[in-house]
């Protein structure tokens, strides 16, 4: 597993291949185990393949989004979705410092999909700077919910180098956040 964590690149050149439903299977049962607020499991995934689609979310991101191009030609879009009112309440009263709590299952979500998708020989990107009330609009996303991220999902067709990452002493504090 420390592999897969250290090599997972973010993916946003894929190859012309399809993507067996027997491996999306597979990554949507390992992500059925990903943690979440109380197991409530508040999200929803749509699972994007019409090309007409793909192209009217591409044509949603934000100018200049280097994600632009494989959300329209990535064999599959997983439009990571959630109900903001079934994670961080309980019996309807918020009981967390953070309203939005589901951004954080969603986002644990999402990492499970980028591992399991990793481990499959699959590459990934969560792109999150797109207009999302049209979005929704595009993948009839009901009240209620909200479409948060998407993940284009594909065979890559590249190997990116590894970014520079931060010592662990930069953001590792024992006991307390130190002074600075």
């Amino acid at each position: 597993m420390d592999d897969i964590i250290k090599k997972r690149r973010s993916i946003r050149r894929f190859q012309d291949r399809p993507i067996a439903a027997a491996t999306l299977a597979e990554l949507f049962e390992a992500a059925r185990y990903s943690p979440s607020w109380g197991n409530l499991q508040c999200w929803e995934i749509v699972v994007v393949r019409a090309p007409e689609d793909k192209k009217k979310l591409a044509e949603l991101l934000s100018a200049k989004n280097p994600a632009s191009k494989c959300t329209e030609t990535a064999p599959v879009l997983l439009a990571i979705c959630g109900n903001p009112q079934n994670s961080g309440f309980y019996k309807g009263v918020q009981v967390t410092r953070y309203q939005h709590w589901f951004l954080y299952d969603l986002g644990l979500i999402s990492q499970t999909l980028c591992l399991k998708a990793w481990e499959q020989g699959l590459g990934s990107v969560i792109i999150g700077s797109f207009d999302h009330k049209a979005a929704e609009a595009v993948l009839g996303v009901p009240p209620g919910h909200e479409l948060v991220a998407i993940i284009a999902l594909g065979y890559p067709d590249h190997d990116p180098p590894v970014p520079k990452r931060r010592e662990l002493e930069a953001f590792v504090h024992y006991d307390r956040f130190p002074v600075r």
